[in-house]
């Protein structure tokens, strides 16, 4: 299937730790973030001198670079990052840009293990409940921006910590070849139908910051409505009890929503549109009625920073007016610089700007409460706990 070998290597992060990983033929640089992305271990079951053999092949090739490693740690994906790493390259030929795909939640417990020898130097990606933590931690160093004054104050961090990127709109997904338009849940609630019991299918909250803001809108709301999260406590416990599966990434999620072995999901606009259009996968979305959490997806330059200049420059790199309008259109990602025109966005970002009605969302709230919201959905509510 084109969309799983496009997307295998998004959600499945170059690390150390990863079982079974090869060593690709060449590498360009050496240092951890290298390794990380390009030279991940070979299996065991070849013979250790041809391993050591191997070894220093590969050590020579990497130390025949001499440019400046510039680290990236994201979980924008692999089209995304590597368009972005050979334009920055060809602009800037001394830097090697390596960028390490994760998801948000697991970029920020690497930047906690390795606060005291910071390995990133660019954080591109997350919610900005998760960038908010991350600063309160000591985790990211102040910049502002070129653009800073194009952007609302509620999307950028007030010591200029981070600043957004992305709008991130949070929708109900299904698959168009079973589910009709006309019967698909048009609001949060209507997931909940007796119907649906079994068919839900849903990326696995821990490590997503998705599935982490969609959650939190449910408990906010709650606490809005009634002063306490306990309704949506009830409501999460409703749709645990509709759901079949809770897939450890999203390419899984994809996978079983396009063949049918769950009809309805919860997830981000962007990526259910670039299903539908780039892939198309019969997968369609709705804007729930009532209004949905807007994530803001935020940039930060890492605390200890090896190369703080460089960091800058891609910073500003990635964040242009033209690299906006090229993520818009060839990515499905949404700006949040204001100064851009409309004209040059894509029709379905300019109709989601129109259809969207923003759900209220306390960003100091979920800082302080979601993970330990999580901890107790995960402990107490995942699989009729």
């Amino acid at each position: 299937m084109r969309l799983i070998a496009t997307l295998y290597e998004r959600y499945f992060p170059r690390t150390h730790a990863q079982g079974g990983a090869r060593f690709p033929r060449a590498c360009r640089a050496s240092g951890p973030a290298a390794a990380s992305r390009r030279c991940a271990p070979r299996t065991a079951s070849r013979s250790r001198a041809l391993r050591g053999a191997s070894l220093c092949l590969l050590l020579a090739a990497c130390s025949s670079d001499h440019r400046t490693v510039l680290t990236v740690y994201s979980p924008h994906g692999k089209d995304l990052l590597s368009y972005y790493e050979k334009a920055f390259e060809t602009a800037h030929p001394d830097v090697d840009v390596q960028w390490v795909d994760m998801g948000s939640q697991d970029v920020i417990d690497r930047l906690r293990s390795e606060k005291a020898n910071p390995q990133a130097d660019v954080w591109f990606g997350a919610p900005e409940e998760i960038f908010e933590r991350a600063g309160r931690e000591g985790l990211l160093t102040p910049y502002r921006p070129t653009w800073a004054n194009a952007v609302p104050a509620e999307s950028h961090d007030a010591h200029d910590l981070w600043y957004g990127t992305y709008l991130t709109p949070e929708v109900i997904g299904y698959n168009s070849q079973v589910v009709s338009d006309s019967a698909a849940p048009k609001d949060w609630d209507d997931v909940l139908d007796p119907k649906w019991k079994g068919k839900v299918i849903l990326r696995d909250p821990i490590g997503s910051g998705t599935m982490r803001a969609i959650f939190g809108a449910i408990l906010l709301r709650s606490m809005r409505e009634t002063g306490s999260p306990d309704s949506g406590w009830a409501w999460l416990r409703r749709l645990d009890a509709q759901t079949k599966e809770y897939t450890l990434n999203p390419v899984i999620l994809y996978q079983k929503l396009g063949r049918q072995e769950g009809l309805i999901t919860l997830f981000d606009m962007p990526d259910l549109a670039m299903l539908q259009e780039r892939y198309h996968i019969p997968v369609k979305y709705v804007i729930p009625r009532s209004g949905t959490p807007i994530l803001v997806d935020a940039i930060a330059i890492v605390k200890g920073t090896k190369h703080p200049d460089i960091a800058k420059e891609y910073y500003e790199f990635v964040t242009t007016p033209a690299a906006l309008e090229y993520a818009a259109n060839h990515f499905y990602r949404i700006p949040v610089r204001t100064d851009i025109p409309l004209d040059s966005l894509p029709q379905w970002v300019r109709d989601a700007k129109q259809d969207i009605k923003p759900m209220p969302m306390d960003r100091a709230v979920l800082a302080q409460h979601l993970d330990e919201w999580m901890r107790y959905w995960d402990g107490h509510v995942r699989n009729g706990k």
